[in-house]
């Protein structure tokens, strides 16, 4: 498999270091800096036990004027009360005093362990070489740095024209296990030199995430520390004024597809995973109530330990389909697939179906779970893996 092209972002630069904050021999502290006059936009967690530097970052960005992005992997930074809102802010002063810029500026995130004191002094020793070091095409090892239980840096890049005018954007994400929605440990940030007001980023940037990190699931755990940012540098010199102009919408799609191909590399790289799911719940009464039976599906350890197996246990999936909480649901008019090969309809088993079709499709590294509802028209797609043994070990043995 050939790398994918990862173009450089005008106006963003990064840089990486190892901090030694837990990990040795590896970068672990990732600065972006966002060109003067450039937007940002962020989602988070909506976990209630949110890491401080979750609090300090919306706290910071509903300031106006971010300048940089500061990350470290390792540790989390959450369940750590006061002493981690100050260890939060004190990272942000060493930052701002080695960049030059006011802390409200810098925006901090942290992955890693839960629960543990973050280190401030590694922070002093390496931000000056970061500040020193920025440079545009530092994308894949900024990728890297941020790495936890990632088995593969996670990236993807796109090149458009907009208005005649080359435009660029590019992102890097980390995750792999404690991934379910309202951002799932997840992190990403996207970066592009088009030009947008800070409320059409957050508009975009809420849009390009519901279909991508807000629907993947690996183990149903959403994370305190979850974020993902889009920054925008302007440099391109294409303004984006509107989504609904041709404009704004070939950008929409640009960006939604990147965050979709990172949203794919989390479930790909899950804790474990041995296969690429596709869950597609159709002809629903609402988006709402696809998603219901889709995560239902999705997050049951019987069908996941079945995935595993590749065995076409059929009967899990039902089972999750009348437990995901429709009133009124009509059995009979269910139908159940994977991939093209139909497993349930009018009640129970398809009289055409064989349990080999099943091992088949199973078998396969990448495959879809199809479940019609019949009782509208609404449909969803969420992005899952199977549960294997090697889940049970990366999280059993994560802080040793």
């Amino acid at each position: 498999m050939t790398d994918p092209m990862i173009y450089p972002v005008p106006g963003i630069r990064l840089a990486t270091a190892a901090a030694g904050i837990r990990y040795k021999n590896r970068d672990d502290l990732l600065l972006i800096e966002l060109a003067e006059g450039g937007t940002a936009a962020a989602v988070f967690t909506r976990n209630a036990f949110c890491a401080a530097p979750v609090t300090l970052a919306r706290e910071h960005l509903a300031a106006g004027a971010p300048r940089y992005l500061l990350i470290n992997a390792g540790n989390a930074n959450a369940g750590t009360g006061r002493t981690g809102m100050v260890a939060a802010r004190e990272t942000c002063r060493i930052a701002a005093e080695a960049a030059g810029c006011a802390p409200e500026q810098v925006l901090p995130f942290s992955t890693g362990v839960i629960g543990q004191d973050l280190p401030t002094e590694p922070f002093s020793r390496a931000l000056p070489g970061l500040v020193d070091g920025l440079a545009e095409d530092a994308w894949p090892v900024a990728a890297r740095a941020i790495m936890t239980t990632d088995t593969v840096p996670k990236l993807a890049s796109r090149r458009i024209s907009v208005a005649g005018k080359p435009v660029t954007i590019t992102g890097i994400c980390k995750g792999s296990g404690m991934i379910h929605p309202d951002m799932a440990t997840m992190l990403g940030y996207v970066a592009t030199d088009a030009a947008l007001p800070a409320p059409l980023a957050q508009q975009a940037l809420v849009a390009a995430v519901q279909p991508s990190f807000n629907s993947i699931t690996v183990d149903g755990d959403t994370s305190t520390n979850d974020a993902c940012v889009l920054l925008a540098s302007g440099k391109s010199g294409a303004s984006i004024d509107s989504l609904d102009s041709d404009a704004g919408r070939a950008f929409q799609q640009a960006l939604s597809e990147v965050c979709y191909e990172l949203a794919r590399s989390i479930v790909l790289d899950g804790e474990g995973a041995t296969k690429l799911v596709e869950i597609v719940v159709e002809t629903a009464a609402s988006e709402e109530e696809a998603r219901q039976v889709a995560f239902t599906v999705a997050h049951s350890p019987l069908v996941k330990t079945a995935l595993f197996a590749s065995d076409p246990n059929w009967g899990r999936i039902l089972a999750a389909v009348g437990r995901a909480g429709l009133s009124e649901l009509d059995i009979d008019a269910v139908q159940v697939w994977l991939d093209d090969t139909r497993i349930v309809c009018d009640g129970g088993r398809d009289p055409a179906y064989t349990e080999q079709a099943g091992k088949a499709v199973l078998s396969k590294p990448a495959f879809q779970i199809r479940v019609a509802l019949a009782r509208g028209t609404a449909s969803t797609k969420v992005l899952t893996c199977d549960l294997s043994f090697d889940y049970v070990k990366i999280n059993a043995e994560y802080r040793s």
